[in-house]
């Protein structure tokens, strides 16, 4: 079966990357991450995040970059990730204000070709990451994330699904890969475990990770991102070698 690179999403890191983030790079390259996606540059200039990573061998591949930062200096923003090699820059998170419903939603979706087309001049792709919001209904009855996508192009705006937030949402992660193949460059995978809640290394929960794997292949995905929000069982680092581990049991 064909496999696709694997990539870290320093977010499950962050409190080792904004101690040392270059000790924290050579640890996650010796866990044998390819790559990691950026949640912001933990005290550090472009320049200095694009050196470390590629001292450590670790290929930029994305960064979460809150809309926020795109409206206050669109030019800049796109800029400094493109320094660090960054193909895709991905709107993380909607807060309560900007969501569907609310007139700066519909502000919004007028900024998204803006934005993208910024993002093209650098040649990196403009992205969105769900969480479970986003499967609450519009007034039509279809799902918010739906919505958006039907009004954004597809040259103007991909998506990076999170399949645990999906699960969480009640839906089903390969269902929704199936549907936005070739639209889903990069997917998160994160496991989880219900009754309580807990977020949990890949192969600890109840996600169906080989399925996944292999819809995401077959949905034309370029990297998997591992993904932990929080640890309630071991250390951050910990919990990212056990997702390594297993993904590597698995051929990958």
């Amino acid at each position: 079966m064909k496999t696709l690179p694997v990539a870290i999403q320093v977010y499950s890191i962050r409190e080792e990357a904004q101690k040392d983030f270059a000790k924290t790079m050579a640890a996650v390259k010796k866990m044998g991450y390819d790559g990691v996606e950026l949640a912001g540059l933990y005290g550090h200039t472009p320049e200095e995040i694009r050196d470390i990573l590629n001292e450590n061998g670790l290929i930029p591949i994305s960064a979460h970059v809150p809309y926020q930062e795109f409206t206050k200096d669109l030019k800049g923003t796109v800029q400094n990730y493109s320094n660090i090699g960054c193909r895709y820059l991905v709107i993380p998170y909607l807060t309560e204000e900007y969501r569907y419903g609310t007139e700066n939603f519909e502000a919004f979706l007028l900024n998204i070709p803006a934005i993208a087309k910024e993002c093209a001049k650098h040649q990196v792709t403009l992205l969105y990451h769900n969480h479970a919001f986003e499967f609450n209904r519009t007034k039509d009855g279809s799902f918010c994330l739906d919505y958006l996508f039907e009004k954004t192009s597809h040259a103007e705006l991909q998506t990076e699904l999170d399949t645990c937030w999906i699960g969480y949402a009640g839906e089903d992660p390969v269902a929704y890969l199936k549907k936005y193949a070739g639209r889903s460059p990069l997917v998160h995978l994160k496991d989880y475990k219900t009754e309580p809640f807990s977020m949990q290394p890949l192969g600890k929960g109840i996600q169906d990770v080989p399925a996944l794997l292999r819809e995401a292949v077959n949905s034309g995905c370029e990297w998997v991102i591992v993904e932990q929000d929080d640890h309630p069982d071991c250390t951050p680092l910990e919990d990212m070698q056990i997702s390594r581990e297993y993904l590597k049991s698995l051929g990958w």
